[in-house]
């Protein structure tokens, strides 16, 4: 596989400034390089800020009867796609499917969140975080203990006792450790739906989407399906990080260290940048395709944990009520957000590029034995 130069025009050509821009990159590539009849587009009823329609594609390369399948899948976070949608260009820019192992396709996924990414946001249009919506809402819901204590602190009712709350965020974190505090945060929570890490009170249309993928392309009928579904926010600026959710000795777990090696990381041990989550998107994978699928997390550093919670904290507070998207309040909100989860640097984009080629060859090389 011929690697193509990190130029500045081939990383501008990878990369985009909003989700309109990373649509239509996408779209343009798609349709220059497959087959249409192997596409998808599934379309959603909101609109973008700038009136812009809404959609998530998907696009297979390779053999439509391929025994083993690659998904790769952008955009679970919203405004964490722009790394994600980079990696899938790059991929569909390098690749053909002459240059793949015989038996093998890859599918993309690219932007499952369209909302989140469009208006720059971690959650859809219903302030639902997708990767904590994947429970069975037949059952009740999970509580968090820890998110119900800190609930006031964490979303305060007005910006003149942020401070406040802040210092006390501090000091459940300095009494319980930084552990106890990330997963009574971030580890999902299904009560207040305008807050962070809501996992909503039933499936999103991004969730019956995804079903309905994995269900038109048949994957449940193939012999083996690796996932890679990419993120930005947690560990070490530029690094990518794979994360496997399967459980801890199991055959999911066993086929990711033997395709991505010791660098694999586990959550349920401790060993990963990420705390234990609930409702995560792999645990659909999962359930419908069992031992087939080898489903894992690459998740990309940024800058500190601190700073992902305070601008979430920012932009949850200020989209409780209707905002003017161009108003220098909103924006400045939205700048950090998006610096944060997107640092476009050219450094962060050449690692992000490169640690993505790495994964997917690794990936492929594995689905290929």
């Amino acid at each position: 596989m011929h690697p193509v130069l990190f130029t500045p025009e081939y990383l501008g050509e990878c990369y985009s400034c909003n989700y309109l821009e990373a649509k239509n990159k996408f779209s343009q590539q798609v349709k220059h390089q497959l087959d249409p009849g192997l596409c998808r587009e599934f379309t959603y009823p909101q609109t973008g800020p700038e009136g812009e329609a809404l959609t998530s594609s998907v696009a297979w390369l390779g053999d439509a009867e391929a025994e083993h399948v690659l998904v790769l899948q952008s955009a679970t976070h919203g405004v964490e796609g722009f790394a994600g949608s980079a990696i899938q260009l790059d991929t569909l820019k390098r690749l053909t499917a002459e240059k793949l192992p015989g038996g093998i396709a890859i599918l993309f996924i690219h932007v499952i969140n369209p909302y989140g990414f469009a208006w720059l946001r971690r959650v859809n249009e219903q302030g639902i975080d997708l990767n904590r919506n994947f429970v069975d809402f037949n059952q009740p819901l999970p509580a968090n203990e820890g998110y119900t204590q800190l609930a006031d602190q964490i979303l305060p009712l007005s910006l003149t006792g942020w401070d406040r709350a802040s210092q006390k965020l501090s000091a459940y974190r300095d009494e319980y450790g930084q552990s106890e505090f990330e997963k009574a945060v971030s580890s999902g929570q299904y009560e207040y739906a305008d807050g962070l890490f809501y996992g909503g009170t039933a499936p999103s249309q991004s969730r019956l989407n995804l079903e309905k993928i994995i269900d038109d392309y048949e994957l449940h009928n193939r012999r083996s399906v690796a996932v890679i579904d990419i993120h930005t926010g947690l560990g070490p600026f530029g690094y990518g990080e794979v994360i496997c959710d399967h459980p801890p000795g199991s055959a999911g777990v066993k086929l990711a260290r033997t395709w991505f090696g010791e660098s694999v990381t586990e959550p349920a041990l401790g060993s990963s940048t990420s705390v234990q989550k609930l409702g995560l998107i792999d645990y659909l994978w999962h359930r419908r395709l069992g031992e087939k699928v080898c489903f894992v997390t690459l998740e990309f550093g940024t800058y500190s944990v601190e700073q992902m919670f305070e601008v979430l904290r920012r932009d949850h507070f200020m989209h409780r009520q209707t905002i003017d998207w161009g108003a220098s309040e909103t924006q400045q909100v939205k700048q950090a957000i998006r610096k944060f989860f997107y640092p476009a640097t050219p450094d962060w984009q050449e690692m992000v590029l490169m640690r993505g080629r790495q994964c997917i060859d690794q990936a492929l090389q594995g689905l290929n034995q």
